[in-house]
């Protein structure tokens, strides 16, 4: 049977990516290979429970939305994210799929919206990206940049234009919270007439640093 170690199953607004503002599903797996410096969910990287997928559906069908998004952590250290993933599909929900793109996406199924956060060098971990899943991407899915600093959103603009990101899917920009300006960025993008789409934490808007958010 598979099993998945899980921190958290909440129900709230969708914080970010195009669909910012949606009641959401959210199901935060434990564990992650990667320490970023900014992460606001170190609480996720040990503890948790075990469900099985059974288990998994019956805590989502508590609450009334279609969309359900499967978090971290990283979702896909643990194997059976990818059954998850399956089974939330062939149950009907709209499912996205938050991924630190250090784990290969090639088994994610193509119904999900995968959201690939591409670490910039401001994140700690830049060295972590696997840039063969830039291959795997399809139009439905989202590339994120987590902006620390200037340095981070220049490093983006070359990461754009050298993988050629804005044919493949849509781009997302992100203030790293408390450590950037998000008024410096947004003029940046302004500027600089940058096709991406600039976002903030609306959770950490509306809610701060509460955890299951």
């Amino acid at each position: 049977m598979n099993k998945l170690r899980i921190s958290e199953i909440f129900f709230s607004l969708q914080g970010e990516t195009n669909t910012v503002g949606l009641p959401t599903a959210f199901i935060r797996l434990t564990g992650c290979p990667l320490r970023c410096q900014y992460c606001d969910t170190t609480y996720a990287f040990h503890g948790g429970s075990w469900y099985g997928l059974d288990a998994i559906l019956i805590e989502i069908k508590k609450y009334q939305t279609n969309y359900v998004t499967v978090t971290g952590g990283e979702p896909l250290a643990q194997k059976a994210c990818i059954p998850l993933l399956k089974r939330l599909c062939e149950e009907g929900y709209s499912v996205s799929l938050e991924t630190s793109g250090a784990m290969d996406i090639s088994l994610v199924d193509k119904r999900v919206v995968k959201v690939l956060d591409i670490k910039t060098p401001g994140s700690d971990e830049v060295e972590k990206n696997c840039w063969e899943n830039i291959d795997k991407l399809l139009q439905q899915d989202q590339v994120k940049f987590v902006i620390c600093h200037r340095e981070d959103y220049d490093w983006a603009k070359l990461i754009i234009d050298q993988y050629r990101l804005n044919t493949r899917c849509q781009i997302l920009f992100s203030p790293s919270y408390q450590q950037i300006n998000p008024t410096d960025l947004a003029d940046w993008i302004i500027n600089d007439q940058l096709a991406v789409r600039f976002q903030v934490q609306l959770h950490k808007l509306i809610w701060g640093d509460l955890p299951g958010r």
